[in-house]
């Protein structure tokens, strides 16, 4: 069966096959990632970047044509808890986190890295009123949006929040709020849409830290300007938070993640199908991970690093591409 039948077929009997004929390939390189988590990763042009970490982590880049990291600049400041933009050929890092748990604090500017002069700049201030981590990020017609978080680290203060940034005329905007508050998330854009599924409300104030997961998927249409929420049937399959989206295609494609139900890092991928409304289940991971991010290099899905098990560790510094 050819790859491109398996991974888009529609029936239950075709997405078993996909099951086992396509698996993620993990890359055998001479180099390596350096180990981390609670990072960002990201294409850049046609090359992918680790970025950030708890700790202080420089950037690596991976070149998929030579097969090979290299490392590059530290940030200016320690930076996790995020979900990295591309935006002309530069990085964008924005609604992160610094310092330890379960306090961390919201970083207040955009910071920007640009690849090819191997240099971090500090971007404008994120408004006063709408700082937060954990918070899901993405780019659409030359905006940059922020959505959710989570106000005082891990302890408490989850948002709905979705603010809108236009980097020409440098001013912010603030959108109507999500149905559903949440942090440890990561979001996609597909065709004009916003979707955000998975992440949880994090309240160490009470002792839940990993246990509230946020089950429902909310979708913001940027032509209307409203959000709503899919009917319950459609609700993400596997509750986790910490997990990647990307868009595949026409498809939302959920990876990774921690939650209470399990020790060891989710290596579920369920994939939504916005045409049919079905969820799929994608091959999974060959190493569950949390606390890193996934992209699209020439129709491949690509992730790196992150953390085994739910929590802090281990910290990982395999990559898996899905072709």
């Amino acid at each position: 069966m050819k790859l491109t039948f398996a991974l888009f077929g529609m029936s239950c009997m075709v997405v078993a096959v996909a099951q086992a004929q396509t698996p993620w390939e993990t890359v055998q390189s001479s180099t390596s990632c350096t180990a981390r988590h609670e990072n960002a990763f990201t294409k850049v042009a046609d090359k992918l970047y680790l970025i950030g970490g708890r700790g202080t982590r420089p950037v690596d880049e991976y070149n998929p044509e030579t097969n090979t990291w290299r490392q590059m600049t530290s940030p200016p400041l320690e930076m996790h808890h995020f979900q990295a933009i591309e935006y002309k050929n530069e990085a964008y890092v924005m609604g992160a986190f610094m310092g330890n748990y379960p306090h961390e604090t919201p970083i207040p500017n955009i910071y920007i890295f640009n690849p090819v002069k191997d240099e971090w700049r500090k971007g404008p201030q994120i408004p006063t009123d709408r700082l937060r981590g954990a918070a899901g990020s993405v780019v659409y017609k030359d905006k940059l949006y922020l959505v959710c978080g989570i106000q005082d680290g891990h302890y408490d203060g989850h948002v709905g929040w979705l603010d809108e940034y236009n980097p020409k005329t440098n001013t912010w905007r603030k959108l109507p709020d999500a149905p559903h508050v949440r942090d440890h998330v990561s979001v996609a854009v597909i065709d004009d849409k916003l979707y955000v599924a998975g992440g949880r409300r994090s309240t160490a104030r009470i002792n839940q830290v990993l246990n509230l997961t946020e089950p429902a998927v909310d979708v913001f249409d940027f032509k209307t300007n409203t959000w709503t929420t899919l009917p319950e049937s459609l609700n993400l399959p596997t509750q986790r938070a910490g997990n990647s989206a990307v868009p595949f295609g026409y498809k939302l494609l959920i990876l990774g993640g921690e939650s209470a139900s399990q020790v060891e890092a989710h290596a579920e991928v369920e994939a939504l199908d916005t045409k049919t409304m079905k969820w799929e289940k994608f091959p999974n991971l060959n190493k569950g991970r949390h606390g890193t991010g996934a992209t699209i290099y020439k129709k491949k899905v690509y992730v790196a690093a992150g953390s085994g098990n739910r929590g802090g560790g281990p910290e990982l510094t395999s990559l898996e591409v899905l072709k």
